[in-house]
């Protein structure tokens, strides 16, 4: 493969394409051969211009959400609706059909949180001109937007066969810290002579529950919130901009409590209600997925699929210890609750 010159690439949009091929290729590299061997040296005609591209755009040198899914999709037909019928991938890995169901849902995913971060920013500026009722309306659409995430995300059942899903996707998305696959991370050549350590692609690096969670003030463990600021690093740097933006906003919650208006607080609760049931939903689809499949596979007699990840069993590809994070993220969303004061 000949060196890449990223000076051809001229548009933003030219160099996120670029990172989403150049991750893609890298990840397809360091697992060809799974997870028992794999690649230790990124060699440098791939290393180089992933760098420069990801110095560039202020990405991580590593497949993230925001290839996998935000750049990933493009319509069959644009004068048609934004359907899973309607969409195709721009790059694959093997899985197949089950691939194309786990990003293209995500994406809808995505596309269901539009509304929302739209009421966000509508909450935000009804909060600085102290106009409740433009607040209310706010919430309302917040909430509906978040339902329509978890309605969507239940599409994950109709297009991803789960053993697939663990036994050949899961490992491409996978990095290369807190990995006892990779213990040390991947020498990208011509870059570095020392290791480089990245997390894996993870639901997390979403902008969207982060700009959700800051509005609405849900405060984690120090231990998910260490975690989650960490995956912010792994954002295209406007998104990381606009979660600080609304942090650095006034407080929701101060402004709900100190109005003393009971239509807000009852608008508020349902938002957090509704980020709560979408959390429960979220554990119950990583179970089936993850910690269901992992017994399967480990039960199964010979077969046509690969052999389980044992590395990986319990982890997300972010790294995590996925069950605990997730009910721990899903339980200080339900304490975000606010009581009518007496």
């Amino acid at each position: 493969m000949p060196l890449l010159n990223c000076q051809f690439l001229k548009s933003y949009r030219e160099q996120r394409l670029a990172h989403l091929v150049l991750s893609f290729m890298t990840m397809g590299y360091v697992w060809q051969r799974g997870e028992t061997q794999p690649e230790e040296v990124l060699p440098r005609n791939l290393a180089l211009p992933l760098v420069e591209v990801s110095r560039n755009l202020g990405l991580p040198p590593i497949l993230v959400h925001s290839d996998l899914v935000l750049t990933n999709w493009t319509p069959r037909d644009p004068e048609r609706p934004l359907e899973i019928g309607n969409l195709d991938l721009i790059v694959s890995f093997p899985g197949g059909e089950s691939l194309r169901g786990f990003i293209l849902v995500t994406v809808l995913v995505e596309k269901a949180a539009v509304p929302g971060i739209k009421a966000l920013v509508e909450a935000v500026n009804a909060i600085s001109q102290r106009s409740q009722n433009a607040l209310l309306q706010a919430l309302q659409r917040l909430r509906l937007s978040i339902q329509e995430i978890t309605r969507t995300l239940g599409q994950m059942h109709d297009y991803v066969d789960p053993d697939i899903f663990y036994a050949v996707i899961r490992i491409f998305l996978s990095g290369w810290k807190d990995n006892p696959a990779m213990p040390v991370g991947l020498i990208y050549e011509g870059v570095s002579t020392e290791p480089l350590e990245y997390s894996g692609g993870s639901a997390a690096q979403s902008t969207v529950l982060h700009a959700f969670d800051e509005f609405l003030g849900i405060c984690h463990s120090k231990e998910s919130a260490d975690f989650l600021h960490r995956m912010r690093e792994y954002m295209p740097p406007s998104h990381k901009d606009f979660i600080e933006e609304i942090q650095s906003s006034p407080s929701l919650r101060d402004h709900i409590l100190s109005s003393e208006n009971s239509q807000l607080l009852t608008a508020y609760n349902q938002c957090v209600e509704a980020l709560v049931d979408l959390r429960s939903y979220h554990i119950a689809v990583v179970t089936k997925y993850l910690i269901t499949a992992a017994a399967k596979a480990k039960g199964r007699r010979p077969n046509p699929l690969p052999g389980p990840s044992q590395a990986l069993e319990e982890r997300g590809t972010g790294g995590t210890v996925v069950l605990s994070f997730l009910k721990s993220v899903r339980d200080k969303t339900l304490e975000a609750i606010l009581h009518q004061r007496d």
